[in-house]
């Protein structure tokens, strides 16, 4: 084997990926990568869009290895959004197999991605979580303001089979009693509700977060490289694991239905 490669060449950079998403913004400090989900400069608005910006900028983020530690975080008065609307939410959802097709491929890369990453990630919930609240409680440390809060709208009582990785986080988080209830009914739980049931470590005051999420940042890039990243790969193995299980069986469910049902006249 050549040992003239020049292997930075095939680094990926930060200066491949801070400019190139509509929807998260990048700032790095001392390796610690912060990225702020937003639609517009507000609180993010679930889409299209974010799903699939997420989906790729996971994978540019875990093969950068300049990153140390990640923060993630919302904009404004919201972690991610809208809140739910209860009258469309009584509608069925629809879509071809085609369509599902690549929605589900993006889906699986969406949670496995963010998996791939192997230093450890902190979030900051700076208000109510509405949309793909599992992605906060997949990082290793979950910070929250008290002003936060955690539902899953957008699946079961949205009118979608739960299958695309929250049947797994929630109820590796909380447990499985409380995660099929929390799934089934919509419910909506507080940020101190959300600490005692397991899926928040902290809650501060809204001022508090950020400066806490940086402080604790910065004490856990202080250790080595090797540590930093070994530790974040083992302690995130159960959840690969159960990715890798049940991640395509859930997506495989929530195919069958979205495509199969139609809405009624």
């Amino acid at each position: 084997m050549s040992s003239n490669v020049d292997i930075g060449r095939y680094r990926t950079k930060l200066s491949d990926y801070e400019s190139r998403y509509e929807t998260i913004k990048f700032r790095r400090d001392d390796g610690i990568l912060e990225m702020q989900l937003h639609t517009d400069g507000g609180p993010l608005r679930w889409g299209r869009l974010p799903h699939i910006e997420l989906d790729e900028a996971f994978s540019f983020i875990a093969r950068d290895r300049d990153n140390k530690v990640i923060v993630l975080t919302g904009t404004g008065a919201e972690f991610s959004g809208p809140a739910p609307d209860l009258d469309a939410n009584r509608k069925y959802h629809s879509m071809g197999p085609e369509e599902w097709g690549e929605l589900g491929w993006e889906a699986k890369g969406f949670h496995t991605n963010l998996l791939a990453i192997d230093v450890p990630m902190i979030a900051a919930v700076n208000g109510p979580a509405y949309r793909h609240a599992e992605l906060p409680i997949m990082c290793d440390v979950v910070l929250a303001s008290d002003t936060a809060s955690f539902q899953d709208s957008a699946h079961y009582v949205g009118g979608l089979v739960p299958g695309d990785g929250v049947h797994i986080a929630f109820a590796m988080a909380m447990g499985i009693n409380r995660a099929r209830y929390f799934l089934l009914t919509g419910q909506v739980l507080g940020a101190q509700e959300a600490k005692e049931v397991g899926l928040v470590n902290e809650v501060l005051a809204p001022d508090k977060l950020m400066p806490r999420a940086w402080e604790l940042a910065r004490q856990i890039a202080r250790q080595p490289e090797l540590n930093r990243r070994y530790s974040r790969i083992l302690l995130t193995e159960q959840l690969r694991r159960q990715f890798a299980e049940l991640l395509p069986y859930g997506l495989a469910l929530e195919g069958l239905a979205i495509t199969a049902i139609r809405p009624k006249p």
